[in-house]
């Protein structure tokens, strides 16, 4: 009887995600905001609460996130990834500085304690690397010019969780400096352990993995990835990094046909994802911290987009891909919530669990939105700008010349923006 019930809402909910998916798809809109509504509605103290699947599906969310850092992996090599390291360091403390601060001065003004500002500062601080590598793929800018920027901050962001996190257990248990540093010590071993292998033996990974037979190399690949992930995990680094490492190891011909034969099962575990965070979520906790939530997702949706302006700018990128590196960057998500939960365990402050998810549920709705259209708006708003700055010059010996380069695909920034000059007429 359970494995029956247990078949009828998991078909459910892959049917109900396939008709959701045309929907967006029909609309040409990330589906990612349809499938957090429709785990919130079915959820915990939703409409029609769902119970026999939801062992499953929790598995299932994290396969989900580890195949997106996969997939991540797979699009560059171990010389670009350290490359990109070295040259987007300085970005990363931007990062830090200008999305920490605000969760952190936010708990300090709402009288919660230091320990409390320290959580809010990394819920708001870290990026959702499953929702931004979905909307990338979603449309289509996983070549733009940008995206190397946008990864190198996302990494530089799953690499810091590998120290914040062992002190963040370390401040809620309240456990001495001897054993807090111990940890911190195993998982900055760990995640360098496993970029150096990543890095010096990428090559040999590739040839052991590496078959002609298509269900050989599907199965070599998701164990090593999953074993791999669990084992980052178990020593307390992320597991999206070791994923993420993994597909960075692998090159040539097995990366393109790994990503071939796990693109479908990224996309049915990405979605369980997304599903998966909404049906954790009480819709009855939000209303009384829905004002402060929504104040600092305003906030902090700022500061990441000047975070992804500021790096781009930095790598040379052209203003419309600038643009698109900060609107992709504002989604908070599976790291959010991790760290909201570890102060939830410990209680220190009741209030710290609904805001955060109030927070992240509004950043996560609105960030395939941010990424979508942060670009088109700044650009509409520099026209009117210009149109507006053209119509109040009232002298006539001057006049007006516009130099337009051909405007570049959404998807293939050239780097040639429009320049307007002002020239005086003899």
């Amino acid at each position: 009887m359970h494995s029956a019930l247990f078949l009828i809402e998991f078909g459910a909910i892959l049917l109900g995600l396939g008709l959701l998916g045309r929907v967006a798809g029909r609309l040409r809109f990330s589906p990612v905001p349809l499938y957090l509504l429709a785990g919130l509605a079915f959820g915990t103290g939703g409409l029609l609460p769902l119970g026999a699947s939801e062992e499953f599906v929790a598995i299932g969310a994290e396969i989900g996130v580890i195949l997106l850092l996969l997939m991540l992996g797979l699009e560059y090599t171990a010389n670009d990834l350290v490359s990109n390291l070295r040259t987007q360091y300085p970005a990363g403390l931007v990062d830090c500085a200008l999305n920490a601060l605000p969760g952190a001065g936010a708990a300090l003004l709402m009288g919660w304690g230091p320990v409390a500002a320290v959580v809010l500062a990394g819920v708001t601080w870290i990026s959702s690397s499953g929702v931004i590598a979905k909307v990338m793929g979603d449309l289509g800018r996983l070549g733009n010019r940008e995206t190397p920027v946008i990864l190198s901050i996302l990494v530089l962001e799953d690499l810091a969780m590998a120290v914040y996190l062992p002190i963040i257990t370390a401040l809620l248990a309240g456990v001495g400096l001897a054993a807090g540093s111990a940890t911190l010590a195993i998982a900055l071993g760990v995640a360098g352990a496993v970029l150096f292998v990543a890095v010096r033996y990428g090559r040999i990974i590739s040839r052991f993995v590496s078959s002609d037979d298509p269900e050989k190399l599907l199965l070599v690949v998701l164990g090593l990835t999953l074993l791999v992930a669990g084992i980052a995990q178990q020593l307390q680094v992320s597991a999206a990094v070791g994923a993420f490492l993994v597909g960075i190891a692998l090159s040539g011909e097995v990366a393109e046909g790994t990503h071939t034969l796990l693109s479908p099962l990224r996309d049915l575990f990405a979605a369980v994802f997304f599903v998966f965070f909404g049906l954790h979520t009480d819709p009855a906790s939000i209303p009384p911290v829905l004002l402060p939530a929504l104040a600092l997702a305003v906030v902090t949706a700022g500061t990441k987009i000047a975070t992804g302006y500021w790096a781009a700018k930095r790598a040379g990128i052209g203003v419309n891909g600038r643009w698109r590196a900060g609107g992709t960057l504002v989604a908070r998500g599976e790291f959010s919530i991790v760290i909201a939960g570890l102060a939830v365990t410990a209680g220190i402050e009741p209030a710290l669990g609904p805001l955060a998810t109030a927070y992240v549920l509004i950043l996560v709705v609105v960030g395939p939105l941010s990424a979508r259209y942060t670009q088109p708006l700044a650009a509409w708003i520099t026209s009117r700008r210009a149109g507006s700055a053209a119509a109040a010059a009232q002298d006539p010996r001057r006049t007006r010349q516009t130099v337009t380069g051909p405007q570049p695909a959404d998807g293939a920034e050239d780097g040639r923006e429009e320049e307007t000059q002002l020239r005086q007429v003899p």
